[in-house]
Order: structure tokens, then sequence, then C-alpha cells
């Protein structure tokens, strides 16, 4: 196999600030958008894991069918993930009663497991690795979890340990430029830091999400939901096109 060609099977974006400002955008999509369907359309939290895990699986099938990497198709794919994750969270939390901190560590030991088997069948976690359909398998219920978990955990954040949705988004925020450091200033495996600022941006959305569309007399600003998820899917579109990302170069 040619080295053009292990680029062409690529069938995710490389790595670039493009890629994260575009994940945080849809992370909070993801929370606002959730919110939208379980809360003001009233249709509670079972329904919404159920439509949105249908939006999900269909979303990946079309990404693993796909011959190579599609921007919109993917990005589309990972908003999936999320409003999933912030609706399987919710019920997790909320409807089953287990609370924050346990819905947390159920979710941190699905996401745990997920890469551990992940991993023992095909010996990497890299995304310079997703060029078979099990490995993209993996790749996207992986992410479904940590968007879960990301969820739990912001939620947790602002809410049990009271710190509200500003708080909880600049622990999550410092998190984060605590990893983009370790990235540019030490030997840390660049695959397990990039997991762990996978998992913070989520509950880093989670906590702006929140903060946009949660009452004032709550500590948000009150935003429609429905306007607030237009305007950032809007964001998402727009900065596809600004950012022309690239499918990252695959090995093996």
């Amino acid at each position: 196999m040619t080295k053009s060609t292990q680029h062409a099977l690529a069938k995710v974006p490389e790595v670039t600030l493009g890629f994260w400002l575009l994940k945080i955008a849809a992370t909070t999509l993801g929370e606002t958008g959730g919110d939208a369907v379980t809360m003001s359309m009233h249709l509670g939290y079972l329904i919404g894991t159920a439509i949105f895990a249908l939006i999900f699986v269909v979303a990946v099938m079309a990404q693993i069918r796909a011959n190579g990497f599609h921007p919109f198709l993917y990005w589309l794919t990972i908003i999936a993930t999320t409003t999933v994750g912030t609706t399987m969270a919710d019920f997790a939390d909320r409807s089953l009663g287990i609370g924050y901190a346990g819905g947390s560590s159920l979710l941190l030991a699905l996401l745990l497991i997920s890469l551990f088997v992940w991993y023992r069948t095909l010996g990497s976690v890299s995304i310079s690795t997703i060029t078979t359909p099990k490995a993209e398998i993996f790749y996207w219920v992986t992410i479904m979890f940590s968007q879960t978990l990301g969820t739990a955990l912001g939620d947790w954040t602002a809410d049990s340990m009271g710190l509200g949705y500003s708080g909880a988004a600049l622990v999550f925020g410092g998190l984060l430029v605590l990893v983009a450091a370790a990235y540019y200033w030490s030997n840390i495996s660049r695959t397990v830091l990039f997991w762990a600022a996978f998992v913070l941006t989520r509950p880093l959305g989670a906590a702006v999400g929140d903060f946009l569309d949660k009452p004032l007399n709550a500590g948000g600003l009150a935003m429609s939901r429905y306007s607030a998820s237009a305007a950032l899917f809007g964001f998402i579109m727009l900065g596809i096109l600004i950012f022309r990302q690239r499918a990252a170069k695959a090995t093996h």
C-alpha cells in the first residue's frame, strides 16, 4: 500500500487548532440540542436518548461506508455523539437516580473498558490507525462514551460541587491548558494527551451550553435552546469551510 493510499484511507481529520475549536462548539451544541429535545420539547430523557441513538447509529454507518474523510459527514457524526451523550448522561444521572458521581464513575469505567478492548484487539488507540471498519467502530463507540462521561462531569462540577456553569468552564478550560502545555513541553504519549483533551472538551462544552440556556437565577444567560443550537450549528458549518481540514495521515 502506498503512502498516498494510506493517507486517502484515513477517516478522521488532522488534529489542529481548528479541530479543537469545532470540537468545543460541537460539544456545546450537543448540550443545547439535547436539552432542546428532552426539556423544551418535553419528550424526556428516555425518548430523547432513543431518538439521538438512532441518529448516532445512522451517522456512524454512513461514516464507515464513506470512501475517505468527508468533513461535513465527520462533524455531523461528532454532533450525533454529543447529543446522544447529553441525553444518555442525563438519563443515567437523573432518571436512574444514580446521581452525578455514580453516573460519572460508571461512564469512566465504560470508557476505559472501550479503550482497553480497542487496544487489545488492534494494538493501538491512535487516531492515525482509523483506516478499517473495525477501528472506526471502536473509535466511535469510544467517542460516544467520552461524550457521555464529559456531560456527567460537567453537570457534576457545575451543580454538585457548586462551582456554577462559569466556574466549571474555567476548571475544564484550565485543565485543557495543562494538557496543551504537556503536549508542547513533555514526553507524555500524544495518544494519551489526545484522549484526555477529547474527554475534557465535553464537560467544557456542557458547562458553556448550560451557561447559555439556563435561567438567570440559575447562573445562566437564559437564551433559547433553539436559537443557541442554531447559532452553534451555523458556526460549525462555517468553521468547516474556513478551517479546510485534511484527513490525518494513516499508519499501520
